[in-house]
């Protein structure tokens, strides 16, 4: 039985994902899946860079303000229903194109990645989420990176949900979840795919990032924060720990000025945005488009078409 087709459309945040994405879809009959982490949640679009409903231009887009902000999502959630939503995309014989820049997400769907779990100890995650309320993230990233030193390098520090979740897997299995990681990534794709990064010179990236973020702010992001709190999506929240999320908490809290918190989510920010190409650096079968290489749009949309041709056979 043939492979379908898959194309992802990914890359760093602000490299200019979303204008191209509308112009490939319409270019190949295809519908939106987003794998962003973020854009999954619903009431909060400027920090999160969403596409407005009139950028659409009439493209189906899945996985775009589906959940409140309280409602757990992760990983093997987003595999589900992308997995759902790429069923029914090729009922309507559509092509489905995975775009955004959260690259884990799209390697559990690339990979059809097994993400089942053994009998959870729920006292052992206990534990682990008291240290962290204790110690903090710090602390607990220390313990995953004497016990699985590879898994440390690539899970932030702040991000205590994959750091918890890291050493659950040690303590159920007896071994690294690193190394289920590279078992699952040297699986064959169930897809015939075609998996395109755009990238810019960095300096150019993280002018994009500096501009996007001084955007977000004249377009309203503080009030957005507002609304969420006084919609009681409190700070603690997976949701609220997000870029552009937590550092105007801190802000209204008076913890730093205005000017500070700005400058904190550029620079963490660009940081991400070197987190994302190195995650990206590390798949296989890659295609790289560097923006600088194209006098414009229509130019990268003939290059992606080029490299689409025998997507269907």
């Amino acid at each position: 039985m043939s492979k379908k087709p898959l194309i992802i459309l990914t890359g760093p945040t602000a490299v200019g994902k979303t204008s191209l994405s509308i112009s490939l879809a319409k270019a190949v009959n295809g519908e939106i899946i987003s794998a962003d982490s973020m854009q999954v949640y619903k009431y909060m679009d400027i920090g999160t860079a969403k596409i407005r409903p009139e950028e659409m231009e009439d493209v189906p887009h899945y996985l775009i303000s589906e959940f409140n902000p309280d409602e757990e999502f992760s990983v093997v959630k987003f595999q589900a229903y992308a997995k759902k939503y790429i069923e029914s995309i090729y009922e309507r014989n559509k092509i489905p194109i995975l775009v955004g820049g959260t690259g884990f997400y799209i390697q559990a769907v690339l990979y059809d990645i097994d993400f089942e779990e053994n009998p959870s100890d729920r006292s052992y995650r206990k534990e682990l989420e008291l240290l962290a309320q204790t110690k903090g993230s710090e602390y607990l990233h220390g313990m995953l990176a004497k016990l699985d030193p590879k898994s440390s390098k690539t899970i932030h520090p702040n991000n205590i949900k994959r750091i918890i979740r890291a050493l659950e897997y040690i303590r159920q299995t007896g071994e690294p979840i690193s190394v289920h990681n590279e078992t699952q990534r040297e699986k064959s794709s169930p897809y015939n795919y075609k998996y395109f990064v755009l990238n810019k010179e960095r300096a150019k990236l993280y002018e994009a990032i500096n501009h996007r973020v001084d955007l977000m702010i004249e377009n309203g992001l503080i009030d957005e924060v507002k609304q969420l709190l006084n919609m009681g999506y409190t700070k603690d929240m997976v949701s609220m720990q997000g870029l552009g999320y937590k550092e105007i908490i801190d802000y209204l809290e008076g913890n730093t000025s205005l000017e500070e918190a700005i400058d904190i989510l550029k620079r963490d920010t660009r940081h991400y945005a070197k987190r994302q190409l190195t995650w990206f650096r590390r798949e296989k079968d890659i295609i790289w488009v560097d923006k600088d290489n194209f006098s414009n749009e229509a130019a990268i949309i003939d290059f992606l078409l080029e490299n689409l041709k025998d997507l269907r056979s």
